[in-house]
């Protein structure tokens, strides 16, 4: 059998189909996971990230790695052939169907193509202490990715407020990136 992260030794990049059959393989437990598990993987990698390359760096390695999440799921989970509103529209419906999160636009400014969204009950922090810091990093990559995946351009999306912060929900500011 195969490793499906190395290919003749060599790390290969993740594919859609590097997650397998998750309904055939999962039988009776099903695609279901609690957050309480999803969040221990997540914060534990970050730890082990942070210990090894420092926390700036284990966060630019956990952007990166949700803009490839948010890439990956955007071409296969969302129309990227459709006007924005539609767009848009299916991205909510797909975000609380798979309990990602509750997606809102707030802003769209079509000159400058500057967008502010924001996602209540956050797969990754909604109920976590006030630390008085955003703290979804990952976040940030994955809707870039789904960004860049539909527009074609490249996306700066930072979070501006985060429930870690005192906020009851995420936002989320993504500009063009200049070249």
């Amino acid at each position: 059998m195969s490793n499906v992260f190395m290919r003749r030794g060599q790390h290969s990049a993740f594919t859609w189909d590097s997650i397998g059959n998750i309904k055939e393989g999962r039988g009776d437990l099903g695609e279901d996971v609690p957050v309480l598990l999803y969040r221990l993987m997540q914060y534990t990698m970050l730890d082990v990230l942070s210990g090894i390359f420092g926390e700036y760096q284990a966060n630019v390695y956990f952007r990166k790695a949700g803009y490839i999440a948010g890439e990956q799921f955007a071409k296969n989970m969302l129309n990227l052939e459709t006007d924005f509103d539609t767009f848009i529209a299916g991205l909510q419906k797909t975000l609380q169907e798979y309990r990602v999160g509750i997606l809102r636009m707030e802003n769209f400014d079509p000159k400058t193509e500057t967008i502010v969204l924001t996602v209540g009950q956050d797969l990754d922090c909604s109920g976590l202490p006030i630390t008085n810091e955003t703290v979804c990093t990952y976040d940030e990559g994955f809707i870039s990715g789904i960004l860049e995946s539909y527009t074609g351009k490249k996306y700066k999306v930072q979070e501006i407020d985060c429930w870690a912060n005192g906020d009851r929900l995420c936002r989320f500011k993504g500009t063009l990136k200049e070249y």
